[in-house]
């Protein structure tokens, strides 16, 4: 019974400290420029602007690689990139263009290949681009083929209540938006210029690093096995966090009334606690040594600008809706995420890396598949699915099954898997889950197989039966589709 306690005990302080770990160190940088951008996008830019590229009778030469493109630039998680997918998609994007944006950006951007062919080979950083490149387009496709009938009534009930309909995008609108967009870039590209510190100066605030000890026993800290910890400055950043939700929810839940005190307070707080984040903060015997960072002052020049467009271009209309945009998507996206992030900690405690370093150490389905199933359930934040894999290839996991897995990580987690389907449904999430789970195998086996010695001709010959019977399953899954329909009628 004992022995029963302390093991259900380990598992909900791994839950809590996964999350207080997520919370301190990618809720603010990320995810909060993400929240505003999404907002941006449904407030202040016209339905046509969006459709003229990505909609679902737009070019699909055009609307598909653009989609890729877009998502090739941000260096985010599937958790951050959900946001600005639900706000394309909320502004008429067809499903496919979406989804290929969803798959894209944390699978295959420019950050991740670079880190990838750095760390573990170019071989494999080609392999990741070109797959995911393809199969980022083919999920696309494939979505829109089975869902067409519910992606033409989407296009219809995307109609924008608050900008102009037929008119361009506004210059306002977009300065306002790429502001936002450099704002979530300064805070997240492991650049040099960002990350390097330019100034320090020490605070007396007592035993920090004793502070810091007590933390670390608490969260466990450990870069090999993903584990993030908690610091200092993230105790201080959560506090602020707390205060921010207390705050919006007072100040933004009414917006349509017209901002308040408390809009102001939430807005300013927003601003100081990503100042915060953007220090490096390092804990001392006496006290803290605060560094002012490239991130910081990237950070606090995108804040100054956006004051700037807030103050002086932002029409009254335009500030509040924007605003209410923001917060629905907070409200209808954060939860979910937190109760996604405490169940992965949880799930963690469970699963042992060495399982899946004993199942996936030759190219087969089980190690390819088990590949993906570490990737699902043993969720890292962006670009540490990189050393991570390199850990896995140094003991004995084939190089087919990494590709799996590193296609799937960013992809798939469940508190992703559970806002997807708040945002497109519980069918179209299932379906999109299962052809990333389908599609990531595969190309662990493809490029398995390929460095196992295969020949060209075997290869090609694979890979045509797998797209043959994929094209004879939709093809079945079309005829479905249309005979359901034809009967509702």
């Amino acid at each position: 019974m004992e022995g029963m306690l302390h093991s259900a005990l380990a598992v909900f302080y791994g839950g809590a400290g996964n999350l207080a770990a997520y919370l301190a160190a990618h809720v603010l940088l990320c995810l909060l420029p993400a929240f505003f951008i999404a907002g941006a996008m449904a407030a202040l830019i016209p339905k046509e602007t969006v459709t003229r590229f990505l909609g679902r009778n737009s070019s699909k030469a055009v609307s598909y690689p653009a989609a890729a493109a877009a998502g090739s630039l941000l260096a985010v998680c599937s958790c951050t990139i959900v946001p600005l997918f639900a706000g394309i998609y909320k502004k008429g994007a067809g499903l496919g263009p979406a989804i290929t944006f969803l798959f894209f950006a944390p699978a295959a951007n420019i950050l991740a290949l670079v880190y990838t062919g750095g760390v573990i080979g170019p071989d494999l950083a080609i392999a990741r681009l070109l797959l995911s490149l393809t199969f980022g387009i083919g999920i696309g496709l494939i979505m829109a083929l089975i869902f067409r009938a519910d992606d033409a009534a989407h296009d219809l009930a995307t109609d924008n209540a608050f900008a102009a309909q037929g008119a361009g995008m506004g210059r306002m609108a977009l300065v306002f938006l790429f502001v936002w967009v450099a704002l979530l870039l300064a805070g997240t590209l492991k650049l040099g210029v960002l990350t390097g510190t330019y100034l320090n100066f020490d605070l007396p605030v007592g035993d920090a690093q004793g502070w810091q000890a007590t933390l670390d026993r608490l969260v466990p800290y450990d870069a090999a096995k993903g584990e993030e910890g908690v610091s200092v400055q993230g105790v201080v950043l959560i506090g602020l966090l707390a205060s921010i939700g207390f705050s919006a929810w007072r100040g933004l839940e009414n917006i349509q009334d017209g901002p308040n005190a408390w809009t102001w307070a939430s807005l300013m707080l927003i601003a100081a606690t990503l100042l915060v984040a953007a220090l490096a903060v390092q804990p001392l015997p006496g006290g803290l040594r605060i560094g002012l960072t490239g991130k910081f002052f990237g950070v606090a020049a995108a804040l100054a600008v956006l004051y700037v467009l807030i103050r002086d271009r932002l029409t009254e209309d335009e500030l509040r809706d924007w605003l209410w945009e923001s917060w629905r998507f907070v409200k209808q996206i954060f939860p979910l995420l937190v109760v996604g992030v405490f169940i992965v900690g949880m799930i963690r405690v469970v699963i042992r890396p060495e399982w899946i370093e004993m199942l996936a150490g030759s190219n087969s389905l089980t190690g390819n598949l088990a590949g993906v199933a570490f990737g699902v359930f043993m969720y890292f934040p962006t670009l540490v699915e990189v050393p991570i894999a390199k850990m896995f290839l140094d003991l004995g996991m084939h190089r087919g099954p990494l590709l799996a897995y590193l296609m799937s990580d960013p992809e798939l987690s469940l508190q992703s898997m559970l806002i997807i389907s708040a945002i497109i449904g519980r069918k179209k999430t299932a379906t999109y889950v299962g052809l990333v789970a389908l599609f990531s195998a595969t190309a662990g086996f493809t490029y398995g197989a390929w460095i196992d010695g295969m020949s060209p001709f075997s290869l090609a010959l694979y890979l045509a039966g797998f797209i043959a019977l994929l094209a004879v399953l939709l093809s079945l899954a079309s005829r479905r589709a249309s005979s359901s329909s034809l009967k509702g009628v």
